[in-house]
């Protein structure tokens, strides 16, 4: 992408304290209205439609990412550019929109047929899901504007609209797919509302055709957006078994224990895009071995931790009374210690991603091929240990395909460059 503007590009500075500050506040009272909603919904539906929504949830998360890997190449690729900066900026919008539009139309057709349905169900979590995604593409092009109040205010707004929503469910027992549509319908109008503040080049485009940047760009939105995306899809693999096995109802506490991995990991990935345009342009040349052989040391970090673990999970089964206390379905010491280690693995393997993406993009192709074999890791993993452990089960296998995805990324990142 650094080809397509031949001027130099404008000087991007990281963002102030005060900015950080504000930024957080907006996306964790959000990530924080999300997480309470959690725990007042089971509450007022039991078990069984508790399961279902969060297993409707669960399948769903992954197409989050769907239209914001067009912001992370956005803040790739903006800050180097000054000619192209408007067209591709809306190259950027209308890549992200196009699947949201796509999902709500095919929401709208299963509520129109079969409004009861799990179809109805799932594709209305899908629609929150991915909705909630454009948002993050739309306020992040308003960061790059240095309109970041844009990015706080509307999911201010949308903890608004979850905790409102999440009280009149509570209290009249709305359904979980009413109390879905309710959530979508409010997120919908913030994100109109935001989209409507964009410069108008960024919505329009100027001076170079979108058809001859889409190369270019194309490549860097899906190679930038798959490994975020493949590793949410991953959880989604675990919801999917717990379903097959027969385990929905442990939706519910495996749900709930990712909650609070992801409220961290989300964060920091927040950080992280905070920081991408000043990093981006700091990690060319030189810069680019530093961040690499950093990287290096981050990912034989988590590698090790996984073979730490894989020992003494299978020391674990091997004994009877271990085996025991980790299938039993009130294990919820042993789900909390998984929590803390994935959540550990998963951070340290963000960053190392982010510094090997923002090298070059040649590299591009080795972190989203190995997110691929964290998947068929994953896959494997929750397909032996969900039936007989359910949750624990679920984040054992997390934690395995981490380590798995550290190993072979470290060793082809070696194999390309020397250190």
């Amino acid at each position: 992408m650094t080809g397509l503007s031949p001027a130099a590009p404008p000087v991007v500075a990281p963002p102030r304290p005060a900015v950080v500050l504000r930024l957080l506040a907006g996306r964790g009272v959000f990530r924080l209205s999300v997480q309470v909603m959690g725990l007042v919904l089971i509450t007022a539906w039991g078990a069984h439609d508790y399961g279902r929504f969060t297993n409707a949830l669960g399948l769903m998360t992954w197409l989050n990412f769907a239209p914001a890997a067009a912001e992370k190449s956005a803040l790739k690729a903006l800050p180097r550019l000054r000619l192209t900066r408007d067209a591709v900026a809306a190259l950027a919008v209308r890549i992200a929109a196009v699947p949201v539009l796509v999902v709500l139309a095919a929401m709208v057709v299963a509520l129109v047929v079969a409004p009861e349905s799990d179809a109805a169900l799932y594709l209305t979590a899908a629609a929150w899901s991915i909705a909630g995604g454009l948002l993050m593409t739309v306020s992040g092009l308003h960061r790059l504007r240095d309109k970041s109040i844009l990015d706080a205010l509307a999911f201010a707004a949308g903890s608004v609209v979850v905790g409102i929503v999440t009280c009149v469910t509570w209290a009249v027992r709305w359904s979980p797919e009413t109390h879905l549509a309710l959530l979508l319908a409010g997120l919908v109008v913030i994100l109109g509302a935001s989209v409507a503040l964009l410069p108008r080049p960024w919505l329009r485009g100027g001076g170079v055709p979108g058809h001859r940047l889409l190369p270019a760009y194309g490549r860097s939105t899906v190679l930038l957006g798959l490994t975020e995306l493949l590793d949410v899809i991953s959880t989604s693999v675990v919801f999917g078994v717990l379903a097959l096995s027969g385990r929905t109802t442990d939706s519910g506490p495996f749900y709930l224990a990712l909650l609070v991995s992801s409220a961290f990991c989300s964060l920091l990935f927040y950080q992280l895009k905070l920081h991408q345009p000043t990093a981006s342009r700091r990690m060319r040349g030189t810069g680019a071995v530093a961040g690499r052989a950093r990287a290096s040391e981050l990912l034989k970090l988590v590698e090790r931790a996984g073979i730490g673990f894989a020992v003494l999970l299978g020391a674990g089964l091997a004994v009877p009374s271990t085996r025991a206390l980790l299938m039993t379905e009130d294990s919820y010491v042993v789900l909390g210690v998984l929590v803390l280690v994935e959540t550990a693995l998963y951070a340290t393997g963000l960053y190392a991603s982010f510094l090997i993406e923002n090298t070059n993009s040649k590299v591009l192709t080795l972190t989203s091929g190995t997110a691929v074999v964290a998947l068929a890791a994953t896959a494997v993993g929750a397909a032996l240990l969900v039936p007989p452990l359910g949750p624990v089960g679920g984040f054992a296998a997390l934690v395995l395909a981490l380590a798995v995805k550290a190993a072979v990324l470290r060793r082809l990142l070696h194999r390309r460059h020397s250190f």
